[in-house]
């Protein structure tokens, strides 16, 4: 049986799409699943996360197993992945190439990161357009975002006047996340009592829920 996949996609770049990627596979591999990364994105950060996740964390991987890959290999090496662990996430680039249609084509659920913010509401049209197109159900979440303001109730309002689902869970603009990221981490490993933990936690629960995972 082939495991679920989620694709993190959003054409603006900063919106924190490989730090959800790899904060949500620490937290799924520390609930004890078999997570996959698949990295899609040339500019290889979650790459590079991993590389220091294998050095200072486990050699392993801690129960996260890694792949990169782009163009003809990418069809391959994600049915190759989804059939050796339980989730399979996968980071993509800003910008709408082949590769990410691929992998919004593939995905159970197309996760959209955005900061409350005109411009990221603005930027996840053509994701969101796409996967209406690849009939890929999409789930939008906040990310780095402020404790209050006037602002995120605006968009707030934007989203649900467009009846676009957005997920319950808000992860805020937590320094811990990016530390953790430091230390080839997540968050949950290396700050397990702090809001961020709580934070990423519930999104990994919510998700897992929306994907029916036990």
């Amino acid at each position: 049986m082939l495991a679920k996949a989620v694709t993190i996609a959003q054409q603006k770049g900063g919106a924190g799409k490989t730090t959800i990627a790899a904060q949500l596979a620490v937290a799924y591999a520390r609930a004890g699943m078999r997570v996959g990364l698949l990295d899609i994105d040339p500019q290889g950060s979650l790459a590079a996360w991993y590389e220091v996740r294998k050095a200072l964390v486990a050699e392993d991987g801690a129960g996260i197993a890694f792949v990169q890959a782009s163009g003809w290999r990418l069809s391959t090496e994600l049915d190759r992945l989804r059939r050796s662990v339980d989730l399979v996430l996968i980071d993509s680039p800003p910008h709408a190439e082949t590769e990410v249609r691929i992998a919004v084509r593939a995905a159970d659920l197309i996760l959209v990161p955005m900061q409350p913010s005109p411009m990221d509401l603005w930027a996840t049209g053509p994701t969101l357009e796409m996967a209406r197109k690849e009939k890929s159900p999409a789930l939008m979440v906040f990310n780095r975002t402020p404790a209050k303001g006037k602002l995120v109730d605006a968009v707030r309002r934007k989203i649900r006047d467009a009846e676009i689902p957005v997920a319950q869970t808000v992860l805020g603009n937590r320094v811990a996340f990016a530390a953790s990221m430091m230390e080839g981490a997540g968050v949950v490993e290396s700050n397990p009592r702090h809001a961020a933990t709580r934070e990423i936690k519930a999104l990994a629960e919510e998700i897992a829920a929306k994907l029916g995972l036990g």
